[in-house]
């Protein structure tokens, strides 16, 4: 699901800054009170129930197939991905984005294998959210979400969008878009459990930890990597 892809991402992103933690107010985060108090009901949960399913997961299967059960699911989020690039006028991209789908649905046999990137396709990350950020609608205060994670009040609605466009969500027969969309959740998680684990040594403050390098990455991501630098008092930035 879009939303696990988004934490996914936040705990990479935290696995690259060793040591770096924060403490008191954010103006992003004037909701902190309930933020904190969700974040550490997710965290309960994550802690109890999600993590040692994906450690189960991925005890129980071989790397190569871990890595097909991603690429196949992948391979479904690059036509919504494609899709967001054309709202936000990168016509480049979204050809890449258009080829990466159809080599990789055919010579990667359903999207099971990454041919694409080696042949000069590379991965794009674009979700609705993005393409608001590129229109000029605010990020609005830090949200998080029960069980979603990270979110902000632009980011959960573009999360609605991303939803309804799910492939995964648009499978008919409840039962099956349900195992795909668990399946895809686990297999999320599980690439990220040496991530987590070193972001529980490194943060002082795991909840500023997962804030800030949210915030951070979500600007660079809707500015494509080349954010215009802040103003000391600009309270409100994408």
């Amino acid at each position: 699901m879009a939303a696990v892809k988004r934490l996914c991402a936040t705990l990479l992103l935290a696995g690259l800054l060793p040591g770096c933690a924060t403490s008191g107010g954010n103006p992003a985060d004037p909701l902190e009170p309930l933020n904190r108090a969700i974040f550490s009901f997710n965290d309960t949960v994550d802690g109890v129930l999600i993590t040692p399913v994906a450690k189960g997961y991925r005890a129980a299967l071989p790397g190569v197939v871990r890595t097909g059960i991603s690429n196949f699911f992948s391979n479904l989020q690059d036509v919504w991905v494609c899709i967001n690039n054309l709202l936000q006028g990168k016509l480049g991209e979204a050809s890449q984005d258009f080829g990466r789908v159809v080599f990789n649905s055919t010579l990667g046999l359903g999207g099971l294998f990454d041919v694409a990137t080696d042949g000069g396709f590379p991965k794009h990350n674009e979700d609705f959210g993005q393409t608001l950020g590129k229109w000029g609608v605010v990020s609005g205060p830090y949200l998080v979400i029960p069980i979603i994670g990270p979110s902000s009040f632009r980011d959960g609605f573009g999360w609605l969008v991303d939803l309804q466009a799910d492939l995964v969500f648009r499978i008919d027969g409840v039962p099956v878009h349900n195992v795909l969309w668990v399946t895809r959740g686990i297999s999320d998680r599980a690439n990220l459990l040496d991530a987590s684990s070193i972001i529980e040594q490194a943060a002082l403050d795991k909840y500023s930890f997962f804030r800030d390098a949210w915030l951070q990455r979500r600007r660079n991501l809707v500015y494509d990597g080349y954010p215009p630098r802040e103003k000391e008092d600009d309270e409100d930035s994408r």
